[in-house]
């Protein structure tokens, strides 16, 4: 084996804009799910009035919405795994397309659950989906901006769907088609533009064949008995700790962060609305700020210090008991700055390089479909537990922020430096892409063997 030594990673080389195209058009996954979840709950109070629906259909129907989603996550990312990343990559955004527009069309309640049920499914499913063939068309050198930059998609698609209800507020019935119909307009262009991409795989072999070289168990093919192996089931089991966890406190102050200003802490609709508002462009920026360094060292090592200011962020607001609305703004905006860089972006860089290239769908659709599904669970008691006690509420998320911090130290520090797509871009360096012949022969074992040459 040579004793020659990798180039460093470079952070700032630059990245060509066919990659960025393909990243956009990946992320635009993204921008529809948070599209549709903030749409729907823009709508809800005009359907209500206009297809006569009871409390408990308005609250069936986002709970639907979440659940197809998860659905369509887990079912998503295991059809693209066998039938090909391409080939569903396609569907999936065509049928997210459809169901919009039959939302927009319905002309009964029941018409409108049957678009929000084909919305869901179609969102859940393209998430993996998209993210996985970011992961085998692009660079490994490259891998982590253009994952983190699906994040700020998804942050754009929140403020979309948010100044087009603020604009269509006085617009009645024809508002909510404005809000949804944009989503199906988007979704067809999306289509269009992802079917005339060039992919090439950029991965798959030199994952395989550095994991190969160095005595990493990366399983091969597509069974889904690959994911019990040690080397797919602790990164699977790492990454879903560290996201569900962290989704727990997210979703909460996502879902009933006005609802929580209002009641609890005593502030107006209106400076709530507002708040909540205002901290939309900050995470928009901060998104932007993690893709910087996504590539770089600097990633991980500010995870550390986002992840304690996170949990400090929290006790502010837990020793408060919410019932301060000035500690609770403090809470809300330091916890907005820092989340970006402890939270849901790292958990998709870090599942698309942990997880091995045949099964990278299935293993991400599965983690974040079932996250989801607790997310839904919380959802359900969150307003009960609110009316009863709103600092257990807070304690109980500060015990979460906590654990997802420590799940994601132990991923930095144990998981990460051993995968095999980050010996890849370890050897790529600042140079671009190296052949598979000379990835082999320059693959030095550093970090005491990999921690894996037992295998």
């Amino acid at each position: 084996m040579s004793s020659e030594a990798p180039t460093a990673p470079g952070p700032r080389q630059r990245v060509p804009g066919r990659y960025w195209r393909i990243a956009a058009l990946s992320g635009m996954a993204s921008y529809l799910d948070s599209g549709i979840l903030v749409g729907v709950s823009v709508c809800l109070a005009i359907w209500a009035t206009h297809y006569d629906l009871s409390v408990w259909a308005l609250g069936s129907m986002s709970a639907i919405l979440t659940v197809c989603i998860a659905i369509g996550s887990l079912f998503g990312g295991r059809l693209g795994d066998v039938f090909g990343r391409r080939l569903v990559y396609g569907f999936d955004i065509a049928f997210y397309a459809l169901g919009a527009v039959v939302i927009v069309l319905a002309p009964n309640a029941v018409v409108l659950f049957i678009g929000i049920i084909i919305v869901g499914l179609a969102a859940g499913a393209d998430l993996p989906t998209s993210l996985a063939v970011v992961s085998d068309a692009v660079p490994t050198w490259a891998r982590g901006r253009l994952i983190s930059f699906t994040q700020t998609m998804w942050t754009i698609g929140i403020l979309v769907a948010i100044g087009l209800g603020l604009v269509t507020s006085k617009m009645g019935f024809v508002g909510t088609k404005i809000v949804i119909g944009q989503l199906a307009v988007v979704a067809i262009a999306t289509w269009i533009l992802r079917s005339r991409l060039k992919l090439e795989d950029h991965s798959a072999e030199q994952e395989q064949a550095v994991a190969d070289t160095i005595g990493l168990e990366v399983p091969k093919g597509i069974s889904l008995k690959n994911l019990l192996t040690r080397s797919v089931m602790i990164p699977m089991i790492a990454t879903f700790g560290f996201y569900v966890l962290w989704g727990i406190a997210a979703n909460t102050f996502g879902q009933f962060g006005t609802y929580f200003f209002v009641t609890v802490s005593g502030a107006s609709q209106t400076l709530a609305t507002g708040i909540g508002l205002a901290v939309v462009p900050l995470g928009i920026i901060t998104s932007l700020v993690f893709v910087r360094f996504a590539d770089s060292k600097w990633r991980d090592r500010i995870f550390f210090f986002a992840a304690a200011l996170q949990i400090i962020a929290f006790l502010i607001g837990a020793i408060s008991g919410g019932a301060l609305l000035l500690a609770m703004l403090v809470f809300y905006i330091l916890y907005n700055i820092v989340n970006t860089f402890a939270g849901e972006a790292n958990y998709k860089v870090w599942s698309q390089l942990l997880f091995p290239p045949d099964t990278r769908g299935t293993a991400q659709g599965l983690t974040y479909s079932i996250a989801r599904g607790v997310f839904a669970v919380v959802a359900l008691f969150t307003p009960a537990i609110l009316a009863w006690n709103p600092s257990f509420l807070l304690w109980g998320l500060v015990i979460c922020i906590a654990g997802s911090s420590a799940i994601g130290a132990v991923i930095v520090r144990r998981l990460v430096p051993n995968a095999p797509a980050v010996v890849v871009a370890e050897l790529e360096g600042g140079s671009g892409p190296s052949p598979i012949s000379s990835v082999v022969p320059v693959v030095r074992v550093p970090r005491r063997q990999r921690a894996h040459s037992d295998h």
